[in-house]
């Protein structure tokens, strides 16, 4: 940062911007709401869910799962913790170093992910991915891969 004066807004990064920041909460709302609703599941945990879903063995390095879900390790060992207790998933000690954890999924979290999947997708096609052409959607993915990297290379 420097003490430069702030290169402000104009009137198309303004819309653009807030069109984002309300668009993006709304959205994420929503989509908790209905898997609330309908599964008793919180967004932050379905996602869990899948991410250890879409591993081999159904598990991943809790440092890893914070990186991949934009946690905090503390954030997300204290929902891994809360998940486990549930018993969607349950920590293993990694026999490979033995100081590193893995969350892994338990058979009632593959179960709860496979009943609360259809709900999801169907809430994300229906308030975002069919709202957009699949232009749209190309050039949404490349903005969103650019600020990612943008942002975790400021982290790193």
């Amino acid at each position: 940062m420097t003490d430069q004066e702030p290169r402000w807004l104009d009137d198309g990064e303004m819309r653009a911007w807030r069109s984002y920041v309300v668009g993006a909460s709304m959205l994420e709302d929503r989509l908790h709401r209905e898997l609330q609703d309908r599964h008793d599941l919180s967004l932050a945990d379905y996602e869990v869910l899948v991410r250890l879903s879409e591993r081999r063995g159904l598990r991943m390095r809790m440092s890893q799962l914070a990186d991949e879900v934009a946690s905090s390790k503390s954030r997300v060992s204290h929902q891994v913790a809360r998940m486990e207790r549930e018993g969607l998933l349950r920590r293993r000690e990694c026999p490979e170093d033995g100081r590193g954890v893995f969350a892994e999924l338990t058979e009632k979290g593959v179960k709860t992910l496979e009943g609360s999947a259809p709900t999801h997708v169907r809430g994300v096609r229906e308030h975002m991915v069919d709202l957009l052409t699949r232009e749209e959607q190309e050039v949404l993915a490349k903005v969103f891969d650019r600020v990612i990297t943008h942002l975790r290379g400021l982290d790193g």
